[in-house]
């Protein structure tokens, strides 16, 4: 695992507390000035609130500030949320726009030295060094994903191979021929490079990687375990989002394991109520909420990310609050006959289970009036069809006893569920659609 003699640190992580809130609330101040006087959707939202810029006398005023909401960046499309004349603008990248308008951003020269420098920041606390190279399966294009991690791998002085996501077969001979040591990937995708390279006969502790760097979705303690046991490596957790700035925005430590450090120099987190929006004190688990303290081309106030989480007290960087790994979205949760259920709570339980891998999904369906869930999840190659079934049933108890509803389970064949090279969608929901055949 990796070696964290000697390590070093930028000067934004040498901050001590007290200059950090300092230097928050100056940045903060500007910041709000500067989308008041530059971006007209702001100015209308803190007029219409009551508010202005000179009423942020101290951080915990932030929450006097209305919210910033994906609809409101939709609703600005394209450029309505830039804070600089177009011109000025170095890249655009956006979402895909699967659920209506993409999202788009901006960056400036700035912003995307900034977005290197917090990038470098994370992988070097993962355990990252220069001279490494970094094999980035991340995507490219107008996902934030693959050219923040490529250029923040770049300015920490490592050597990138850019293998964006797809062709897995070749992807795992490149890690064979160019040794990485370190792979920046979503989690899902990391298992389906294990299963490919177990497909060829190779070992994966085999391989040159003793770090790995994964995020752009949610995943649990258990598939960590999963990932170190199988490839041998230090398995730690990036966050960000495009909206704030893409990778980059928190970073776990590789000697701690124990949640994201948050670049509160560049990033003000709160925690609030997802129902009420007030705001939560530190330890309590709420949805998170980014305000930009140094972006140039696109500042956010009070964005929404709808992902859960509760801040904590710094460890590996005492000055920045820390993250809990992110347990859910919002908008992800199922409301099951009344009960509130997220797809890592059956994650964590299917990697309890000897007999199945690690690739689920899940489907709800219409059984008369009622809703129904069905956790289809591969076996293990060497499971029989006894340990199968044995182990459906043990899902269904779990699921009842720790979750407390009842769903249905059905183990399928090896390298039956759709693959993902990004983002894995992880519930499939068909209760307006035709009712599934065998």
């Amino acid at each position: 695992m990796s070696d964290f003699a000697g390590e070093e640190r930028d000067q934004g992580e040498l901050l001590s507390g007290d200059e950090l809130a300092a230097l928050q609330l100056s940045r903060l101040r500007a910041t709000l000035h500067r989308v008041y006087e530059r971006v007209p959707f702001y100015r209308q939202a803190f007029d219409k609130a009551g508010v202005h810029p000179d009423d942020c006398r101290s951080l915990a005023d932030l929450s006097l500030f209305p919210f910033t909401t994906k609809a409101d960046l939709r609703d600005q499309y394209p450029f309505g949320m830039f804070a600089v004349p177009r011109p000025e603008v170095r890249r655009i990248h956006a979402s895909s726009g699967t659920t209506g308008r993409p999202t788009v951003v901006g960056y400036t020269e700035g912003d995307l030295s900034t977005w290197a420098d917090v990038v470098a920041r994370s992988i070097r606390a993962a355990g990252g060094r220069p001279g490494q190279v970094v094999h980035i399966a991340y995507g490219y294009g107008l996902f934030t994903g693959g050219l923040g991690a490529h250029y923040g791998a770049e300015r920490l002085g490592c050597t990138v191979v850019p293998a964006s996501g797809g062709m897995t077969d070749r992807q795992v001979r490149l890690i064979q021929d160019f040794r990485p040591g370190v792979i920046m990937v979503t989690p899902s995708y990391m298992l389906t490079l294990l299963d490919e390279m177990e497909r060829q006969g190779i070992d994966p502790r085999s391989t040159s990687l003793r770090t790995g760097i994964f995020g752009a979705e949610p995943w649990t303690e258990e598939m960590r375990r999963e990932i170190e046991d199988r490839l041998g490596i230090d398995a730690v957790d990036i966050y960000g989002l495009s909206e704030v700035m893409g990778p980059g925005v928190a970073q776990e430590h590789a000697s701690t394991k124990d949640g994201l450090h948050i670049w509160e120099d560049h990033f003000y987190p709160e925690v609030v109520d997802p129902l009420t929006g007030a705001v939560l004190p530190d330890g309590e688990p709420g949805e998170l909420v980014f305000t930009s303290l140094t972006k140039e081309a696109m500042p956010v106030i009070r964005y929404r990310t709808r992902d859960l989480t509760r801040l904590l007290p710094g460890t590996a960087r005492p000055a920045f609050r820390r993250m809990e790994k992110i347990t859910g979205r919002s908008d992800d949760m199922i409301i099951l006959r009344g009960v509130n259920l997220y797809p890592t709570q059956i994650e964590e339980i299917l990697l309890r289970v000897p007999a199945l891998a690690p690739h689920f999904q899940l489907r709800l369906t219409r059984e008369g009036r009622l809703d129904a869930l069905t956790v289809r999840v591969e076996a293990r190659r060497d499971a029989d069809a006894a340990q199968r079934e044995a182990a459906a049933a043990a899902v269904v108890r779990a699921v009842k006893e720790g979750v407390g509803v009842s769903v249905g389970v059905e183990v399928v064949d090896p390298e039956t569920l759709e693959r993902s090279v990004g983002k894995i969608k992880r519930i499939r929901d068909l209760r307006g659609e035709p009712p599934i055949r065998p």
